[in-house]
């Protein structure tokens, strides 16, 4: 799982930052960006969990 979303992380990362560049509309831009925010929040919130043991 947390493999899954790292890689899901990078790749909304990689279109929100490589969007612009690439000619991409906003809305996949921004899409990509809450996509890598939504990974990111889940994250640390397993990363948090599993210190707590």
């Amino acid at each position: 799982m947390t493999t899954l979303l790292w890689l899901a992380f990078l790749a909304g990362a990689a279109v929100n930052s490589i969007g612009q560049f690439a000619g991409l509309a906003d809305i996949y831009r921004y899409l990509g960006g809450g996509v890598a925010v939504v990974c990111l929040v889940l994250l640390i919130g397993r990363f948090m969990a599993r210190r707590k043991d």
